[in-house]
């Protein structure tokens, strides 16, 4: 016959304060735990929503990103006349050649970061949908002009609207703030291609982004673009290629995870010491249970059951701390560096549905690892020593 577990509720509430103290410990554990992990998960979205499944991305072969590509201008026609590109309501192609460079500066709060430049052609905004302009004007062709993120316009110095952006010897007035849904544009300032290769004197693109018809067509010219030898190019899907790069994410999680075990271990003690103390101090009342003929299984389950009862406890607070501590002290942008292109990545901390339940189930796991020992002293205490002690 198992024990009830109103029996060991009431008795979480009867030892309401070591129960208090144990439950806040597990709480600041998860929510520590969360507010890594949805760090982790913002970094990661802005690569996975980022990039149209139409969309291709032409590169030089054995590239890992645009940094490192090379597509020249007699490529580019060639390029343009693949079958499956979509055609504008002019009859052009939906391509834009377009070129990356990275800016060195410096933050508002201190200290400097490498920021992409992105010299797009006049498809170039067509080809991302989440494209917006939210302040100012777009960028005129011939001048020295750039629209800006949001994301970036906060975080570093003179690129508000009308501010002046220098870098060397090179000035571009700020004309337009821009918004791109969270996506990887967000992390850019952008400006019209041809003036960027004249100011960087750069005698090749990047990449060349293109919208084709369909999917059909997407993987046939993926195919064409790998076996002519006149090209040299590859060509992915716009949305693989940024989820390729998915892993300047993946440190960050393996970070909170380390924590998370770190202060997990620390909580498990913190737990295992509490039930140790309720084990000693309840020796009466296990000889009476055993005496009474709950058997030794049913006396470890039911003291496993309060251990899980407060780190279910502990893991609601923690996920309601974390939510808090998302939308209210977390809840601007941030940034970090790609480690595939060195450059500045803008996104905001993102606490899933998913992120919550790991933190319950973190929780459960932490107070089932500090429950065991002692629920296993409760079980195992022979009665008749136990009956001595009643006395």
């Amino acid at each position: 016959m198992g024990i009830p577990v109103k029996y060991n509720i009431r008795n979480l509430i009867v030892r309401k304060i070591t129960t208090g103290l144990t439950v806040l410990g597990i709480a600041l554990v998860v929510a520590v735990f969360l507010c890594v992990m949805s760090l982790a998960e913002g970094l990661a979205r802005v690569f996975k929503s980022s990039g149209s499944v139409r969309n291709i991305i032409v590169l030089r072969q054995n590239s890992q990103s645009e940094v490192q590509s090379g597509v020249t201008r007699d490529q580019v026609p060639l390029i343009m006349t693949l079958p499956g590109i979509e055609r504008d309501t002019d009859g052009s192609p939906l391509a834009s050649p377009e070129l990356v460079v990275g800016l060195n500066l410096e933050k508002i709060e201190g200290g400097t970061s490498n920021v992409t430049l992105r010299g797009i052609s006049e498809k170039g905004s067509l080809l991302r949908p989440q494209f917006r302009l939210i302040e100012g004007r777009m960028f005129s062709p011939g001048l020295s002009e750039v629209i800006v993120s949001s994301g970036i316009s906060k975080r570093f110095k003179n690129c508000g609207l009308g501010d002046i952006i220098r870098f060397g010897s090179y000035l571009w007035n700020v004309v337009g703030i821009f918004d791109a849904g969270g996506t990887a544009p967000d992390s850019e300032i952008w400006t019209e291609v041809d003036g960027a290769l004249n100011d960087f004197k750069r005698l090749a693109y990047s990449s060349v982004l293109l919208r084709t018809t369909d999917s059909v067509a997407r993987d046939q010219i993926i195919k064409a673009l790998a076996i002519d030898p006149r090209l040299a190019l590859e060509g992915k899907s716009e949305r693989a290629y940024y989820e390729e790069q998915t892993s300047t994410a993946e440190p960050i999680k393996f970070l909170g995870f380390f924590i998370g075990v770190i202060m997990a271990i620390g909580a498990s003690f913190g737990a295992m010491n509490t039930m140790y103390a309720t084990v000693s101090a309840r020796t009466q009342e296990i000889a009476t249970l055993r005496v009474l003929g709950f058997s030794r299984p049913a006396i470890l389950a039911s003291f496993i059951v309060e251990a899980l009862c407060l780190a279910l406890l502990g893991g609601l607070l923690g996920c309601l701390l974390g939510i808090l501590a998302v939308n209210l002290a977390l809840s601007g942008i941030t940034g970090t560096t790609n480690f595939t292109t060195f450059s500045e990545v803008v996104f905001a901390f993102r606490l899933t549905p998913k992120l919550l339940l790991m933190g319950i189930v973190f929780s459960i796991f932490t107070g089932l690892i500090g429950g065991i020992l002692p629920a296993s002293q409760a079980a195992f205490t022979k009665i008749t020593l136990a009956l001595r002690q009643v006395g």
